[in-house]
């Protein structure tokens, strides 16, 4: 501090508020500043509420945060995949990668799908691809979904309104997910009313983009499908912990045990 300006700042306790001022302050502050944050159990933490009061949207508006947007999907890439958005709305465009310049983590980003004006539909999930040989399973919240052959899903240039991945009609109602997955894969479906179940992969068969697809999920009265993971099967002498992911709404489950436990003490970020 010898030109008077902060260049380390440590936050003592994590939850929505820690977060919150170690993302204002590093943006206060500039880069040539360092920003910590301290988390442990022993710690107690303070909520903010609902994010609907004038002092949150000032804070949104510090940080450059857009009240309509959220991460839905991140994936490892080597500058040769394709990536595939999905919407609500049953669409998907697909482009490759090198579409998009590189860019610092506080970028905005670039248009990757156009959606309909109104704000009905949003980009439910990404997908990152690099193999012909997989498929991408869609999925609807009233429980319909299906297979489709990834090569249907033909290359066009990022920013369109995308084409058919499956049929929104009544009956299936909004996409919620999209994953790939070979003929050997099992998906785990979640329901709103917390009903969990696993599919094989290979009991769905192949079906056209323009199609409404079969019943995933028996749904009781009033439940939707809140979400569709593709199952990562673990060995036991696996070493490395997992996979590279293909982005996705969440991920792929885990389905191994023997996880390490997490770290005693302070988690310093």
């Amino acid at each position: 501090m010898g030109d008077g300006r902060i260049t380390k700042v440590v936050i003592v306790g994590g939850g929505t508020a820690g977060w919150m001022a170690a993302a204002a302050l590093q943006r206060t502050l500039g880069p040539h500043a360092t920003v910590s944050l301290v988390e442990s159990e022993e710690i107690g933490i303070v909520g903010v509420g609902e994010a609907t009061v004038p002092p949150i949207r000032d804070f949104n508006a510090l940080v450059g945060l857009d009240e309509a947007d959220y991460l839905v999907g991140v994936a490892l890439t080597d500058g040769k995949f394709d990536v595939m958005l999905f919407s609500s709305e049953g669409k998907a465009v697909r482009f490759a990668e090198d579409e998009v310049r590189p860019m610092g983590r506080q970028a905005g980003g670039v248009r990757g799908m156009r959606l309909p004006e109104g704000g009905a539909h949003r980009v439910v999930c990404m997908l990152a691809a690099n193999d012909e040989s997989k498929s991408v399973l869609t999925a609807t919240e009233n429980g319909y979904g299906k297979r489709t052959p990834i090569a249907e899903y033909t290359r066009h240039g990022r920013g369109g309104q995308g084409m058919i991945a499956i049929q929104t009609s009544d009956r299936n109602g909004a996409l919620v997910g999209a994953v790939l997955a070979d003929v050997s894969d099992e998906v785990m479906l979640i329901s709103t009313g917390g009903v969990l179940i696993r599919t094989p992969v290979d009991q769905l068969r192949e079906q056209g983009r323009s199609t409404q697809g079969v019943t995933l999920i028996a749904l009781g009265e009033g439940e939707k499908l809140a979400g569709m993971e593709r199952i990562v099967e673990r060995d036991e002498d696996d070493s490395n912990g997992g996979e590279k992911g293909n982005g996705g709404n969440g991920g792929a489950a885990d389905a191994g045990e023997g996880l390490e436990p997490p770290p005693e003490g302070p988690t310093v970020h």
